[in-house]
């Protein structure tokens, strides 16, 4: 009796293995198991039952129902729910173990000439050769020496913003800083970033290193397709935040800031950057500021942190303002929107856009430059009807030779980068093919 209950702890295989066919996979139990069989198990947990396990002295396992109806170990649903996705909550992120801790002395590794200079090397990337750069390295060692004797001393003050529009693909005001306050700026960014990045929601994807829109892409693929196999009719919530970056209160986001730093050097710099815009009417960040990326990220964390935390919504995820959450009933969504935007507008000052809507998954989620279904992704209809004119407008500049080869090789590069996430094998072909230049 006493072998037998051994052979059968040892036996009892979770995991099935290859050679089993139907039987094999993580949710099979493989019985047949004889210590001489050297064969590749899937898993590698024990199915010990339990009464081997009050005969052997030890405490029974907790178990856990999976959608078999079968028994499996507390230890390896976890596993499976890592790997399918949470239930009402997905994976928690990582917390560090003093949520109350607060960060002081950093302004050593802001206002130094040697922290200064590395920022210095961050700020020229991909701008060696423009002006303001040129003159600034021009007299890079008297430069940086008197960016640090202001910030030491306490006189320096963000400079005049140079204000422009883009038209893609709506109107939008940039503001440009002179080149030495974005030295600063990224000092200060790569200072306090690491404090906030391990606070961020998984699901948050701009402006983050590891994420970008073709990550969030690919998550929303995910989502879509473990809600279709949990409900029979999938619907998805679309939303943004109405005038985001405009309506950024700076009172809040100073609050949120100061729960995790202390430094009164380096607030006092943060609070320069914040009321260089808008200071009067205490609202707003401009678009273009390298720290306006970190503070918009901050301020949304809050919702993030809401909706998953405490309203423990599983499918979320967020890009800038705008963010999705998929169910499985209208019902439950339109709770779920009355949800968030009472708390945007009572804890952030923020409401949504009057364009937020709830539709059902199957006639696809445009988000992220693409139209994404559970099965596959295509390219928006205006992405693809603005490569075609440029592409006409292309041949028609390069004939009359007014556009250098590089320029056009350099568009089309990047649109096909951007194309090759998704299901557009055919579009490239026929968008391309009869594209040929020709000098007049």
């Amino acid at each position: 009796m006493i072998g037998s209950y051994l052979l059968y702890a040892r036996a009892a295989i979770r995991g099935g293995n290859w050679n089993n066919e139907a039987n094999a996979g993580v949710f099979a139990l493989n019985l047949n198991n004889a210590p001489s069989n050297s064969n590749n198990n899937i898993g590698l947990r024990v199915a010990i039952p339990k009464f081997c396990q009050i005969w052997m002295g030890q405490k029974p396992f907790k178990r856990a129902h999976n959608d078999f109806g079968d028994m499996i170990l507390a230890s390896g649903a976890k596993n499976i729910n890592r790997l399918m996705g949470a239930g009402r909550e997905t994976e928690r992120p990582h917390r560090p173990q003093n949520e109350m801790k607060t960060y002081r002395n950093l302004w050593a590794k802001i206002a130094t000439f040697e922290a200064l200079h590395a920022a210095y090397l961050k700020a020229r990337r991909g701008k060696r050769f423009a002006m303001d750069t040129l003159r600034f390295s021009a007299n890079l060692e008297q430069e940086i020496g008197a960016l640090a004797n202001e910030l030491q001393s306490g006189i320096y003050h963000t400079g005049e913003y140079r204000r422009f529009s883009v038209f893609e693909p709506k109107k939008r005001e940039i503001a440009a800083l002179p080149f030495r306050d974005r030295v600063v700026h990224h000092a200060l960014v790569s200072t306090i970033e690491p404090i906030f990045e391990c606070r961020f929601s998984r699901d948050s994807y701009a402006c983050r290193v590891g994420k970008g829109t073709h990550a969030g892409a690919d998550r929303l693929t995910v989502f879509l397709r473990h809600a279709g196999r949990m409900w029979q009719n999938v619907y998805v919530l679309k939303a943004d935040i109405a005038k985001y970056f405009p309506s950024i209160d700076h009172t809040v986001l100073k609050a949120i800031l100061r729960r995790k730093i202390a430094c009164p050097e380096t607030l006092a710099l943060i609070d320069n950057i914040i009321n260089s815009w808008n200071g009067p009417t205490g609202k707003g960040l401009p678009i273009g500021n390298l720290t306006s990326q970190l503070f918009a990220n901050i301020y949304l964390n809050e919702l993030d942190q809401f909706v998953k935390q405490v309203f423990r919504w599983r499918f979320y995820l967020r890009y800038v303002d705008d963010f999705i959450l998929i169910g499985g009933d209208k019902v439950e969504l339109n709770n779920a929107k009355r949800v968030i935007q009472e708390f945007l507008r009572t804890h952030l000052l923020l409401e949504l856009n009057k364009k937020t809507s709830i539709f059902p998954a199957k006639l696809g989620v445009d988000f992220l430059g693409y139209r994404i279904w559970k099965t596959h992704r295509l390219l928006r209809k205006r992405s693809v009807t603005a490569m075609r004119r440029k592409l006409s407008t292309f041949q028609k500049l390069y004939a009359n030779g007014e556009i250098d080869p590089g320029k056009i090789k350099a568009s089309v590069m990047s649109w096909l980068g951007h194309a090759k996430h998704a299901n557009t094998y055919t579009l490239q072909k026929r968008l391309l093919g009869n594209f040929i230049l020709r000098r007049e």
